[in-house]
């Protein structure tokens, strides 16, 4: 079972936009629902009709056979004994989908997510482009004056949509970029990765900015891995990267709060400034993660003001 295998079960979940029965899918897309995780989640599909468990090409209406169980009455094999995993199905949890596109693109968390028609949404803006999600290209070309609700003075709009097989060439006009959800995304590390134009997935998958490097962080420090949290690894913003950074510079050892906000190159007076969350931003999960990330990993000693990372006591990076 390959990642492709996982991001293409997941794309085909999102155009469809409506569950499906276990039954009908291929070995290797069974196996993906592991792979996809929280991507997917269990369902019901209306249990009066089923996918006929034999020869699984008619749908039958189920009744009960008077003995506890069901049988499906298949138009071509007649009555069919139903069991629990011939109605099984699952379906795309969409909420999560959105956040993690957001995540990818590195939208602000600040923005919210509108629903501008039947299967088109507006994710937000990356660095001030505005950024479009839609179930087929078909719904933006039948409604174009979509664009000029979510349209910025002087930034491109990003339209994230799958590709279907007739599109050739750019869809759309000047200022207006396409984004092919099959191949500009991925799915990776319990979480959606951002494939930069000129790159396949198994570059981006190899250069994934998110790799551990020092302890539980990346490279820059912009990115946590903690098994504790089940949303995938956390995104955090640069303020917060160079708290991190400079706890795990002086090594574990207990420092004070000066100390550590001035080596970080920030005005804030503690380290916890950086990850308070506002009211309104408490229920999301992106928000959530870096104060999950502080209270795991930073320890404190409130009465002599000192602050420490465990974790970086066999630190890889020496102090700036």
């Amino acid at each position: 079972m390959s990642v492709h295998d996982a991001w293409a079960l997941a794309c085909r979940l999102f155009v469809g936009g409506t569950p499906v029965f276990r039954e009908v899918l291929s070995a290797r897309e069974i196996a993906a629902i592991k792979t996809l995780g929280k991507a997917v989640k269990p369902t019901t599909i209306d249990q009066r009709f089923a996918l006929c468990p034999y020869c699984q090409l008619q749908r039958g209406q189920i009744w009960a056979d008077g003995k506890g169980g069901r049988v499906c009455h298949c138009p071509d094999c007649g009555p069919v004994t139903v069991g629990l995993d011939d109605v099984a199905a699952f379906a795309l949890d969409e909420d999560w989908f959105k956040l993690k596109l957001r995540m990818a693109l590195e939208i602000n968390s600040h923005d919210g997510i509108d629903t501008l028609g039947v299967g088109v949404w507006h994710l937000g803006g990356a660095r001030r482009s505005p950024v479009l999600l839609a179930r087929n290209l078909m719904l933006l070309w039948r409604e174009p004056a979509i664009f000029d609700r979510v349209r910025v003075q002087g930034a491109p709009i990003r339209v994230i949509a799958p590709r279907p097989k007739e599109t050739r060439g750019a869809p759309f006009s000047t200022g207006i970029e396409w984004l092919a959800l099959e191949e500009r995304f991925t799915f990776y590390g319990g979480g959606i990765a951002y494939i930069q134009p000129g790159r396949n997935q198994e570059q981006a998958l190899a250069t994934d900015p998110a790799s551990l490097v020092y302890g539980p962080f990346s490279a820059d420090f912009r990115w946590v891995t903690l098994p504790e949290w089940q949303h995938g690894p956390i995104r955090c913003t640069d303020g917060q990267a160079s708290v991190f950074k400079s706890l795990w510079s002086f090594g574990a050892e207990p420092m004070s709060a000066e100390r550590i906000m001035q080596r970080a190159g920030l005005d804030s007076d503690k380290p916890n400034d950086l990850f308070k969350i506002k009211a309104r931003d408490k229920d999301k999960p992106e928000n959530q993660g870096p104060l999950f990330a502080y209270r795991t990993l930073v320890k404190t000693h409130k009465r002599q003001g000192l602050y420490w990372m465990p974790c970086a006591a066999s630190r890889e990076l020496s102090p700036a």
